[in-house]
């Protein structure tokens, strides 16, 4: 590694590298040197290769070229390291999708931190839990978002500073005055941490992901180079946050790796994507297929002609909005898995490569397989575990869990799939509790605690539930105490309740009220008995 005097937090909490994934760098752009800083390779480079006047971050009021994105960058890493921010501090980056959301996402590289960015909709006691596991040094959060910030710092007895940005008198904004504009960065190597991305797990409890900086480099120099091939003159937009790895490889690291430009829509609804589009040529667009579904319903109010790729990733991409997007505008959707503890999407397939209905094929640089229950390859037909390997992988900051994840140096991502004979991978279902509804995971227990802490409930069960819309929603079997009575003026207060207390994404969209839950002989909950039974109600079941 390459900073002796870093703060070893992060690294002392690594697994084990026995308990590491089998790592791959089978093609020559993945030969990274040993000296590598993430930032300084998507920005200062790109300058020194001509895009220094070229547009980089694009909002409604304004438009940053890469070289005055790096001037705010080199202020920002003055700023930090002014508060002693350094090799393997973690900086808790909180804000929307904006320029300067972005800028601070690589200046916390660029000295070396840890960036560890958050959903903009997280509330207080889901922060809390961050700054906790992650033993936050620092917060960058814009204006609008501090409340639930400082309420986190509450819960977790938490000694945090907060830097306030996003408005003239910010706390960041004035330091940045003061700061020069010119900032060495550190000499990171290409192991050295990069960020660490949350997510939930299927118990409720988040995990954090850890990458290097290389890792960073990897994912825009396996999917977006070889399948998406985008090119300096694009343009892209989209709705995911940074926090959202997704958001982080489209609207960050894959312009950037190739000299673009990005538009940046604070509120990403499919309308705000539509309207970005046409008013600014967008040519790339990253969104759910929740989104696109959404788009289509508007899309004689607005041009969208200007448009040559759609990715689609967050969570399975249903066969008639492929059609349906294909038949309105001529663009093939290129659907994609990817997953936090990946980074970004490790099989897709783009134009002539295409099979409506599939996910795709390994990207160059992975490998993909479907294994039984005890880690053997099964042969093409077979519904199995999906388990995938490439030059990055899962390494959970000090979790038991890894041992769940990585098996048999694959990757274990919780996907049940099927491989047919050209090698193609057919989605079949999520194999655990997660809910993923129009791009969102949400975890089932995690809605379940905050529902139990409701007067009225006696217990819980939520599980996911095919909708038109959204794929799937997060769906509340409810049994009530003595003498309470369920009825529809229970059902929204009970929705607001976990509204008030988690991200509002996550709340139950459908409560039913039962007198009792499927349980085994032990008392253990069956949420699978109730997944069937929606399924099969909805006209889905086997």
């Amino acid at each position: 590694m390459a900073d002796r005097q870093r703060d070893n937090f992060a690294y002392d909490r690594l697994p084990p590298k026995e308990l590491w994934p089998e790592l791959i760098f089978d093609l020559p752009e993945l030969d990274y040197p040993a000296k590598l800083n993430c930032a300084v390779a998507l920005l200062d480079d790109m300058i020194a290769a001509g895009a220094g006047d070229r547009a980089c971050f694009i909002s409604d009021d304004a438009v940053w070229t890469y070289v005055e994105v790096l001037e705010r960058v080199g202020r920002i890493s003055n700023v930090l390291k002014a508060r002693g921010i350094g090799p393997g501090s973690r900086v808790l980056l909180r804000g929307p999708n904006n320029p300067m959301m972005m800028a601070c996402w690589l200046a916390v590289e660029r000295v070396g931190a840890i960036a560890v960015a958050t959903m903009p909709l997280l509330r207080a006691r889901e922060l809390a839990v961050v700054m906790e596991q992650a033993e936050i040094n620092l917060a960058l959060c814009d204006y609008r978002l501090c409340e639930e910030l400082r309420l986190a710092g509450e819960i977790a007895t938490s000694d945090v500073s907060i830097l306030v940005f996003g408005e003239e008198q910010g706390d960041l904004e004035r330091a940045m005055r003061e700061a020069s504009p010119v900032s060495s960065p550190a000499d990171t190597a290409a192991d050295d941490i990069a960020l660490i991305a949350f997510t939930s797990g299927s118990t409720g409890k988040p995990k954090g992901c850890i990458h290097f900086h290389r890792d960073v480099l990897a994912i825009a120099d396996t999917f977006s180079k070889h399948v998406l091939k985008p090119v300096a003159d694009d343009i892209f937009c989209g709705s995911p946050p940074i926090a959202f790895t997704f958001g982080l490889g489209g609207l960050l690291i894959f312009p950037m790796r190739v000299g673009a430009a990005t538009v940046l829509t604070e509120v990403a609804s499919p309308e705000t994507l539509l309207k970005a589009i046409e008013r600014h040529k967008v040519t790339v667009c990253f969104t759910a297929p929740t989104a696109y579904r959404a788009m289509l319903g508007l899309a004689d109010k607005y041009d969208m002609s200007s448009l040559r790729r759609c990715v689609s990733a967050g969570e399975p991409l249903p066969l008639q909005t492929r059609l349906d997007f294909k038949s309105a505008t001529g663009i093939d959707l290129i659907d994609g898995i990817g997953g936090t503890e990946m980074l970004h999407i490790f099989i897709s397939a783009a134009d002539d490569a295409i099979r409506p209905g599939a996910t795709g094929r390994p990207v160059p640089g992975f490998r993909a397989a479907i294994l039984d229950e005890d880690g053997k390859e099964l042969p093409p037909g077979s519904i199995g575990r999906l388990a995938v390997k490439g030059p990055l992988g899962c390494r959970y900051l000090d979790d038991p869990r890894q041992t769940t994840y990585v098996q048999h140096g694959w990757n274990l991502t919780g996907d049940t799939y099927l491989m047919d004979q050209e090698g193609y991978f057919w989605f079949q279902a999520r194999s655990d509790d997660m809910i993923i509804s129009a791009g969102y995971n949400i975890s089932g227990p995690e809605v379940e605690d905050v529902l139990l802490e409701h007067r009225a409930i006696r217990e819980c069960a939520v599980v996911a539930s095919p909708d038109a819309a959204r794929g799937f929603v997060a769906k509340a079997f409810v049994v009530l105490q003595p003498d309470v009575e369920g009825d529809e003026s229970l059902a929204s207060e009970l929705q607001n309740f976990v509204k008030a207390r988690i991200a509002p994404y996550k709340y139950p969209r459908a409560i039913a009220f039962v007198e009792g839950l499927p349980r085994t002989e032990s008392g253990k909950l069956q949420r699978f008995r109730l997944r069937q039974e929606e399924l099969q109600r909805n006209g889905r079941g086997v």
